[in-house]
């Protein structure tokens, strides 16, 4: 059964929900990371209870120079999707109606929002956080799921949910990947070959790092493991790799941890990420 479109914010406003509802919100290019996240928010609320998936590329996320216009959409084949994994309803705005009353109002992302992609795309998180929140206030979810690849925007709807007192549970799915270890993402449609290629070297990165780990190693050595790995594969250009704790503060001696990869690989910038356990022998 086909799930039911909504394409406005009013009529989004008039759908109430007649049960628990869990929402995994998109900008589309759907894969099947996405469709896990489905599978994990219908487990969340039953199959009585409403699954509702937004798809909208958000301006107020893109920079200058960046890939707004170039971002893949595909709204046929991401409704396929919605209806092979039982969605009720899809969430379509346009941003002329999303942003009618107009955008010089946003959710400040706080000091973590400048580090790390924070840095690197200066305002990004801002315009995450601002449609997330305009997201949850228009489809009232009980329970939303976000994927554990975008790991520092993560971390900041979690704060963002508990420091406004949203009322609705944020829930984290773990990564998808493909055969050769990369992480799902609507972006590693633009590798070229060779691209794809050298895009290996991020989850091999990944690896090193996790392995240097489990040999007991603190976060320096952990960095440094996985910056080896990317600086002897050519085509990669590497914006940072992190150590930090799990909620991106500086890293602890020894317990739990984040390691952080964001990298360009021809156009596209891919992001991993994983946890690891220093000094743990």
């Amino acid at each position: 059964m086909a799930p039911e479109v909504i394409n406005t914010v009013e009529l989004m406003q008039a759908h109430a929900p007649g049960s628990r509802r869990a929402v995994v919100m998109t900008m589309g290019a759907l894969h099947a990371g996405h469709a896990e996240l489905m599978r994990i928010a219908r487990e969340r609320v039953g199959p009585t209870g409403e699954l509702l998936v937004t798809v909208f590329v958000n301006p107020l996320q893109f920079g200058p120079g960046e890939d707004f216009e170039r971002y893949p959409r595909t709204w046929r084949h991401d409704l396929d999707v919605c209806r092979q994994e039982g969605v009720d309803a899809v969430f379509v705005p346009v941003a002329d109606d999303m942003y009618a009353q107009g955008r010089d109002i946003t959710i400040d992302p706080g000091p973590l929002g400048g580090i790390l992609e924070g840095a690197v795309r200066p305002g990004h998180f801002a315009g995450v956080l601002t449609v997330v929140a305009k997201l949850m206030n228009l489809t009232r979810p009980d329970v939303a799921v976000f994927g554990e690849k975008d790991y520092q925007q993560l971390v900041l709807i979690k704060r963002m949910v508990a420091q406004l007192n949203l009322r609705v549970e944020v829930v984290g799915a773990p990564t998808l990947r493909e055969d050769d270890g990369l992480a799902l993402s609507s972006r590693n449609g633009y590798l070229g070959e060779s691209d794809r290629a050298a895009a290996a070297a991020i989850p091999a990165a990944i690896s090193a790092a996790k392995r240097t780990a489990s040999a007991g190693a603190g976060a320096g050595d952990v960095a440094a493991a996985a910056t080896a790995v990317l600086a002897g594969r050519a085509g990669i250009v590497t914006d940072y790799v992190a150590v930090t704790d799990p909620e991106l503060g500086p890293p602890p001696h020894q317990g739990p941890a984040r390691i952080l990869i964001a990298a360009r690989v021809g156009t596209p910038r891919l992001l991993d990420n994983a946890a690891v356990v220093l000094g743990a022998s």
